[in-house]
């Protein structure tokens, strides 16, 4: 990128990393410049009004990740919210659901992509975008969710299984997925109704008729407190009405009262770790609300004050690029093992460091930012073979 652009991009990373915030106040502080701290937040201000700014960082983080692509990660699609109930002046502001009160209020949609692989604990954030209903370019949420899909496609092709919840369940995402030739599993609601033997029937229908051949028991948390649940699954070799290609709706009794049902285009036969295959890969997606989660809590991302829609887009790309230097590139490259363990000694947990590394992993980077000089200049531009490694070295 260009000098300024990269520079800027720099310190905004450096910024929201060092302060756990995206409020430009505190990017700004974190920089230390020797100039009035006005001055900086209206520089910060002015270089993200950068025109598509977020699409060139959200291009270059796929462009780095796909590598650790394969063909049977998981790229979950979650769709979620930024809530911004006392908000008045911030642009095209619109009405979303609140994902912690399940209540209606002023705010923003976002769509995030990560990546995972059954039975490891890693989670790979790469992909973030946030959008309005009420902006003049805004179409639909399906094309927001395919925008998402498309990105990310460019650089993995093929490769990887899409998956989503019960939101994912529409002709206009399972038909466009089927035409690009993408693997997906995405859970069904009980009205789809799909061709059986040449019958048009209820997901749930025949779901309730489904023989499930196969069990097992997996200990499920509740409120502190673990439990054995008893799994029973089996399948069904459906198609989408008006369509020819196979599907396979696999069935799952003992999450609740209904059985579960993610429909998938991976073949499956009557094979107990083939179908174990589909049940843990929905399980997984269960795992991934905890990294969205961690983004929002650890960058304090409901916090965000810019006004403009542009900069509020473009500081998603920040957040992206942020989150996965913390999870992906900190916690995974060899020779930085050592030093994602030193960051997550200094974070400062009354209780240890949880599962879920990346809070503590935030934390401790946070830490060593703010300890290690003078702003950014003290960190990155000077003339040190490795910059991050002299950085944690402080």
């Amino acid at each position: 990128m260009p000098k300024v652009v990269g520079r800027f991009i720099a310190e905004m990373v450096y910024g929201i990393n060092a302060r756990g915030s995206v409020r430009l106040s505190e990017i700004a502080r974190a920089l230390e410049e020797d100039i009035p701290l006005i001055k900086t937040i209206d520089r910060l201000s002015e270089n993200l009004a950068r025109e598509g700014l977020v699409n060139e960082i959200v291009d270059r983080v796929a462009a780095e990740a796909c590598a650790r692509i394969k063909d049977d990660t998981l790229l979950t699609i979650d769709p979620s919210d930024i809530s911004k109930r006392y908000a008045k002046k911030m642009e095209y502001l619109a009405t979303v659901r609140d994902g912690s009160t399940g209540e209606l209020s002023d705010g923003y949609w976002t769509c995030q992509v990560i990546g995972a692989q059954n039975g490891e604990p890693e989670t790979m954030p790469l992909y973030m975008s946030l959008y309005s209903q009420e902006s003049p370019e805004f179409v639909g949420e399906n094309e927001e969710i395919l925008k998402a899909v498309d990105s990310l496609c460019k650089h993995v092709k093929k490769r990887g299984v899409w998956v989503m919840d019960r939101g994912g369940d529409r002709e206009n995402l399972l038909k466009p997925l089927l035409d690009r030739g993408l693997k997906f599993l995405i859970r069904l609601v009980g009205t789809r109704h799909l061709i059986y033997k040449g019958k048009a029937v209820s997901a749930l229908n025949l779901a309730l008729s489904c023989r499930l051949d196969y069990m097992d028991r997996i200990a499920k948390e509740e409120r502190g407190t673990e439990k054995m649940v008893r799994l029973e699954y089996g399948y069904r070799k459906v198609k989408l009405p008006g369509r020819e290609e196979p599907l396979y709706m696999v069935v799952v009794k003992g999450f609740g009262e209904e059985p579960m049902m993610p429909i998938t285009n991976v073949e499956m036969r009557k094979n107990r770790k083939v179908l174990w295959w589909a049940v843990e890969s929905y399980m997984t997606r269960w795992r991934i609300e905890e990294t969205v989660r961690f983004v929002k809590q650890s960058y304090d991302l409901e916090d965000i004050r810019v006004l403009r829609y542009e900069r509020l887009k473009n500081m998603m790309g920040f957040v992206l690029a942020s989150a996965y230097f913390a999870a992906v590139h900190l916690g995974m490259k060899s020779k930085h093992q050592i030093l994602a363990r030193h960051a997550m000694n200094l974070s400062r947990r009354i209780f240890g460091i949880p599962d879920f590394r990346f809070y503590a992993l935030a934390d401790g980077i946070r830490e060593l930012l703010m300890k290690a000089g003078k702003g950014i200049s003290t960190c990155l531009y000077q003339d040190h073979p490795d910059p991050q490694s002299d950085l944690f070295a402080t």
